[in-house]
């Protein structure tokens, strides 16, 4: 990410189960600094027909996609290997932010 020539380098904090909480925290600060937690946490609506979207439309829903998969890159780049292999199945990114919380919760209530 560059602004006005400089350049931000941003290390994912590591999903490896326990830190579930610190690690939300942390992804919460980074997605939300590049104004995509809102995605994450409302996730979006995939029109039923979208041949009936006028132009405008179909690019706000592009739009929206776009913030939904880099969202989602960003999550893949926080989780390890394990709980990658949890959510890799899921196709966006609040399924994947719902899934890992989902997994934690259930160990938690197991504890």
């Amino acid at each position: 990410m560059s602004s006005k020539g400089a350049t931000l380098s941003l290390q994912y904090p590591q999903f490896a189960n326990p830190n579930y909480e610190n690690w939300a925290i942390r992804m919460k600060a980074i997605l939300g600094s590049q104004g995509l937690w809102e995605i994450v946490q409302k996730g979006f609506d995939q029109p039923q027909n979208e041949e009936s979207l006028n132009q405008a439309q179909k690019e706000a829903l592009e739009k929206e996609r776009k913030k939904d998969q880099c969202a989602l890159t960003f999550l893949h780049q926080g989780l390890d290997d394990d709980m990658f292999e949890k959510v890799a199945n899921e196709t966006n990114c609040k399924q994947v932010w719902d899934t890992l919380q989902n997994y934690i919760m259930g160990v938690e209530k197991v504890k």
